[in-house]
């Protein structure tokens, strides 16, 4: 099979393509041949050398999500079977034409939702969920999110839209018009955005942070209590301020109920998709830290 791996750290140009043995399902285990793999920070991190809890194995894979299609089961696996298309996480081996999961973490894939946007939603709809039910959003709450056009920013947005919640979300000014189609208030991130905050007549109970930087500061100073303030992004700025780090980890169960919601129209994600041979501009785009949704790989037809 053919994998995206690197042989050291560095920039995006370290990426190649492989010629890898094919995986071989164990027990308890699915063998899946993915159709597109989402690309995350997560992945530019480790891909840098900067993420220290992961040891990277040269030549090293790389990918946390996938949506694909099940090519065979292993042993003592009945509840799926071949050519059942799935989508989930998985750990440093998602861009890859095959690669093996536990059953148990494998969501099924919706008839009506295309492969490029089930594999974007999978990291982003399991963090925004988590943090959301973290910080206890509900209606009533003015919640406001800092990178709002992000991936995760995207499908927060929405959800606490959903959930009834007044939102705003801090975006380039090219980026605002994303956000008023989600249903938030666009401000400006950076110096401007306490003003633009204070202008817009709304007060923020809650805030999640996407971007870090003085997003947990602006949040505290705009009003937020600190233990309503959560990043996914800034551990030193939340010890510092009192704010909490909001990683609820991953569940199959909550992705699968945004991905019914997405299913049903609920929930949208923008792709920006890049063909496997590009894996290299994928990351670029993704380190760049612009652009609105999420940077997908298609990896087979």
């Amino acid at each position: 099979m053919r994998a995206a791996v690197f042989d050291e750290y560095g920039p995006p140009a370290v990426l190649r393509i492989a010629e890898l043995p094919d995986p071989v399902p164990g027990p308890g285990e699915v063998l899946v041949r993915v159709r597109a793999a989402g690309v995350q920070p997560f992945d530019v991190a480790v891909r840098r050398g900067t993420m220290p809890w992961v040891q990277a194995r040269f030549p090293q894979q790389i990918g946390q999500e996938y949506a694909g299609v099940v090519e065979a089961v292993g042993e003592g696996v009945d509840t799926l079977t071949p050519g059942d298309e799935v989508l989930g996480s998985t750990m440093l081996n998602g861009v890859a034409e095959l690669l093996t999961v536990p059953a148990g973490n494998v969501v099924g894939k919706p008839d009506g939702l295309d492969f490029p946007t089930a594999a974007g939603l999978v990291a982003a709809a399991q963090t925004a969920s988590g943090a959301l039910l973290e910080l206890g959003v509900t209606a009533g709450d003015v919640l406001l999110v800092h990178a709002g056009a992000g991936s995760v920013g995207t499908v927060a947005i929405q959800l606490a839209r959903l959930a009834g919640a007044t939102v705003i979300g801090t975006a380039s000014v090219g980026n605002h018009d994303h956000l008023r189609r989600l249903g938030a208030v666009g401000v400006p991130y950076g110096s401007e955005l306490i003003e633009a905050v204070t202008e817009s007549g709304l007060k923020p109970t809650v805030a999640l942070d996407a971007a870090g930087g003085e997003a947990i500061a602006q949040s505290i100073a705009l009003g937020v209590a600190p233990e309503r303030v959560g990043t996914i992004v800034d551990d030193k700025a939340a010890a510092e301020h009192g704010a909490a780090v909001v990683r609820a980890g991953r569940s199959p169960e909550r992705l699968a109920s945004v991905i019914a919601l997405a299913a049903a129209g609920q929930v949208v994600m923008p792709v920006r998709v890049y063909p496997f041979e590009e894996i290299v501009a994928a990351h670029a785009a993704v380190e760049s830290r612009h652009g609105r949704g999420k940077v997908v790989v298609t990896v087979t037809d």
